[in-house]
């Protein structure tokens, strides 16, 4: 009973040093500190402003409700990191999805972890944590890792130490971000995977990338098939066969003619077996991109 007594004892503490001004917290040294930096304290949803740095920019709808689901019935098990911004003013540093979904339900706290740190510190931080998830692509993660390089300054040997990834591993995937922004895009939506894409990168032509990507996505070929095509066009002996003109259902490809001469300009369409595709539409400059976009709305 006394344990219990205490417990309360020691929240009623914390809710008051979190509502005094004169007890503001800015560094680890100042006064109470060691009562909110480090520890878990449940903070207002209402006081904790998303993170600027956030490297995921976009969140499942279905996912964030399946959390939702699974924080009302048992909680938010992992508590989310913040940095002090303030008096009563907090800025996430990693769980964003945790934040969204409590607010989906109209939580008014969450369990939070509190860190003092600087927008360096937090950056670090969110990208690291950002990166070590299960569910991101490898472009996802290849712009997490030159964001460590190029804003943090970190070198390829200390980002392998900070994410206990080899400096190999690192290095393919930043290689990844040298391929056409096509192609980087159809890895994003889950049409090639990443074995496409190192296999493709190896083809110094972004035209002849672009030439193997859809000859991927019209003929579903695997990864073996799309190494040995390569290797075939590095080698000189890669046929040249046209491609099979049942590759796209044959309304799409009239509307893909029709598209080409309403807007006077190269428009290609690709599709994946599962029916998703993509259309691709070239300009040749600014005040020809401004004429196109003109046509598309008129």
């Amino acid at each position: 009973m006394a344990k219990a007594t205490k417990k309360q004892a020691l929240g009623r503490g914390l809710s008051a040093l979190l509502k005094d001004p004169s007890n503001d917290i800015n560094s680890t040294t100042d006064k109470n500190a060691d009562q909110i930096v480090g520890n878990v304290i449940d903070l207002s949803l209402e006081d904790i402003d998303m993170n600027p740095f956030q490297p995921r920019t976009s969140f499942n709808e279905d996912q964030l409700r399946e959390l939702a689901s699974s924080i009302r019935e048992l909680g938010v098990i992992q508590p989310i990191t913040v940095r002090k911004k303030g008096f009563g003013k907090y800025e996430l540093v990693s769980g964003e999805r945790r934040c969204r979904a409590s607010r989906l339900l109209g939580l008014d706290t969450i369990p939070a972890y509190v860190r003092i740190a600087n927008d360096q510190e937090s950056l670090e931080m969110a990208l690291v944590e950002n990166i070590q998830r299960q569910d991101l692509d490898p472009i996802e993660i290849a712009l997490s890792y030159q964001r460590l390089i190029e804003e943090i300054d970190l070198t390829q040997e200390q980002m392998s130490d900070r994410i206990g990834k080899s400096r190999s591993a690192i290095a393919n995937y930043l290689r990844l971000l040298k391929l056409d922004p096509i192609i980087q895009t159809g890895m994003r939506d889950g049409f090639i995977s990443m074995g496409h894409g190192r296999a493709l990168i190896t083809v110094e032509s972004l035209e002849q990338q672009l030439d193997i990507y859809q000859k991927i996505l019209s003929d579903s070929l695997s990864v073996r098939d799309t190494e040995k095509m390569v290797k075939e066009l590095k080698s000189g002996t890669l046929s040249r066969k046209p491609t099979k003109t049942n590759s796209l259902p044959e309304h799409i490809s009239k509307q893909t003619k029709e598209l080409n001469a309403l807007l006077d300009t190269k428009v290609t369409t690709t599709m994946a077996n599962s029916g998703k595709g993509k259309i691709t539409i070239s300009y040749a400059s600014k005040a020809d991109f401004e004429r196109i976009v003109k046509l598309i709305n008129e």
